[in-house]
């Protein structure tokens, strides 16, 4: 197999690789590094998260940068603050052996007057988010005209976040790059046009099959009614003990009030959403990242650029809208080698959903039975069996208490002993799961429906054709809301939707065909919910721009 001293990298990047235990470059680290070290050519790199896109880019700038001219000469950009600390840190054990070599992280949410002291230092590398980049360029409190190298990582998710223009701007203000580098996981237009109208044939490098799914992953599903969806989602976390994962949902109302009722029935777990201050979301991350917390509800925009190790298990308590959220959402388990999990709780009608998925992701999705309430008992008790065999009891300061526990329990058996502990450990389980009912959708129930399922999305799409036909015409329980906002803002379809059910806190259920334009979009929704929506949103602000929203009518 190839080394990194193969691919042209110094002695002491080499040696710092070797030092964390790294012997082979990932397949992207392979057919990138040799490119970038020419430093004069434009690449974009496709590859899913957690492939070592990180190592790819980073490696080859330490090499190029010159440590004895104390000004930027390289430019990180990525969607979040998050990503920008892990690329930092992922920087400094890089160059351990180039430590004159100054690497500054700058992004929203932090004292902006430390950044800019950090900045006057004398710095080699920026790490930064869009928005306080611009901040820092607009107050002149950053110089990037002798910036000689441009990494856009995460590109796509900077174009779904509504960063398109801010990205357009920092180009414009590298004038003397002589490379650009654009790594993403998939290829939307919208990236096609950035690299197009930035790049210059830039050498393109594709690891594995665009939006393919990490094969370590195993996608399971389970088919359930509205009414026994948090039961269901009670139940998977109950039936694998040692989970330690994020529960996506569609928006933040739902994450918050799933996080309180898991709190409220003993579960360690909080809610990552927009709402949350950077405090706030420090706080819950870093709780996260010590397993204090064993779970993290989470909206897909709130959970952008998290990069936790060791997550067990992706839990969809809802599907997302665009089926390209999908990999983002399971590529946060089965990292690094090891194996994930991604459940999805799935309506009969979702069915269709699952297999656009799964031609997507190009791998088999596998249909399970929720466990009854026996079989997470069951599987709790093996559990803590396990754990108890397993407890170190080595250390010398319990010998002083065998002596007392034997004659405490010196008229009790052994068996006697296991019964007592296994009731104190399982009494909640048993008593909440003795007659617990079954909730999985029975197939008697289902037959009806399966002739329809089978053709949902052929359904779909006639609705679809047939709605354009009628001229857009609305039922009488329905009306139509004109927003100024559209693609223009940075949205494409499903982003715009996470916007508007956000900011309104609404479910999608009230949600009919969305029209969206370049400058104005048109939303369909239940007359009841229409005048929460547009008291949420008509005369709030986005990107600097004042929202209008009204009835069409």
């Amino acid at each position: 197999m190839i080394t990194f001293e193969a691919l042209g990298l110094d002695e002491t990047l080499v040696k710092a690789t070797s030092a964390l235990g790294f012997e082979h470059p990932t397949p992207i680290q392979e057919k990138a590094i040799p490119v970038l070290l020419s430093g004069t050519k434009d690449l974009i790199g496709l590859a899913q998260t957690g492939t070592g896109k990180t190592a790819a880019f980073s490696l080859p700038l330490l090499q190029l940068i010159n440590p004895n001219q104390k000004y930027p000469q390289a430019l990180i950009v990525c969607p979040t603050r998050e990503l920008c600390l892990q690329i930092v840190h992922e920087i400094e054990l890089f160059k351990k052996f180039k430590q004159q070599i100054q690497v500054v992280a700058v992004y929203g949410g932090s004292s902006i007057g430390l950044q800019i002291r950090d900045l006057k230092k004398g710095v080699h590398i920026v790490v930064a988010t869009p928005g306080r980049l611009i901040d820092l360029i607009e107050r002149k409190a950053i110089q990037l005209d002798q910036i000689s190298y441009v990494v856009l990582d995460e590109a796509d998710e900077m174009l779904n976040m509504g960063f398109k223009d801010d990205i357009e701007f920092i180009l414009e203000n590298t004038p003397k790059r002589e490379s650009t580098w654009l790594f993403s996981a998939t290829m939307p237009p919208e990236i096609k046009r950035v690299s197009k109208k930035y790049m210059h044939e830039p050498f393109e490098i594709t690891v594995g099959k665009v939006n393919t799914a990490n094969k370590n992953i195993d996608h399971q599903y389970y088919v359930v009614n509205a009414h026994h969806k948090y039961e269901a989602l009670k139940r998977l976390i109950d039936f694998n003990p040692g989970i330690y994962g994020i529960i996506f949902t569609r928006t933040k109302a739902d994450a918050q009030t799933i996080s309180e009722k898991l709190t409220r029935d003993g579960y360690d777990i909080d809610a990552l959403h927009g709402d949350l201050s950077q405090q706030q979301r420090d706080k819950v991350m870093g709780e996260f990242r010590e397993k204090s917390l064993q779970l993290l509800v989470a909206t897909d925009v709130a959970a952008r650029g998290i990069d936790v190790k060791e997550i067990t298990h992706v839990i969809n308590y809802d599907l997302p809208d665009d089926t390209e959220v999908y990999t983002h959402r399971s590529g946060r388990t089965g990292r690094a080698g090891s194996t994930g999990i991604c459940m999805s709780l799935v309506h009969t009608k979702e069915i269709y959903k699952i297999r656009s998925i799964e031609k997507l992701v190009q791998s088999p999705f596998h249909k399970l039975e929720l466990p009854s309430g026996k079989d997470v008992c069951r599987k709790q008790f093996y559990a803590f069996m396990d754990k108890l065999l397993q407890t170190d009891v080595s250390d010398d300061r319990y010998a002083t208490y065998v002596p007392m526990l034997r004659e405490k329990f010196a008229d009790i058996t052994k068996e006697e002993v296991l019964t007592r502990i296994a009731a104190l450990e399982f009494d909640r389980f048993l008593k909440y799961y003795e007659n617990a009912e079954d909730l999985n959708v029975r197939e008697a129930r289902r037959d009806k429906r399966d002739n329809q399922t089978r053709n949902t999305n052929f359904s779909e799409k006639s609705r679809s054709r047939n709605y354009e036909k009628s001229n857009h015409a609305a039922n009488s329980d329905t009306t139509r809301l004109f927003i100024n906002l559209g693609s223009k803002d940075g949205f494409y379809k499903a982003s715009f939707l996470q916007f508007i059910l956000d900011m309104s806190e609404l479910k999608k259920d009230v949600l009919g065909r969305i029209d969206l334009r370049e400058m104005n979009s048109w939303i369909e929704i239940e007359k009841k919910s229409a005048s929460k929506m547009i008291k949420a949103l008509d005369g709030k602000n986005y990107r600097g721009r004042k929202i209008r929203m009204n009835e069409a009518n």
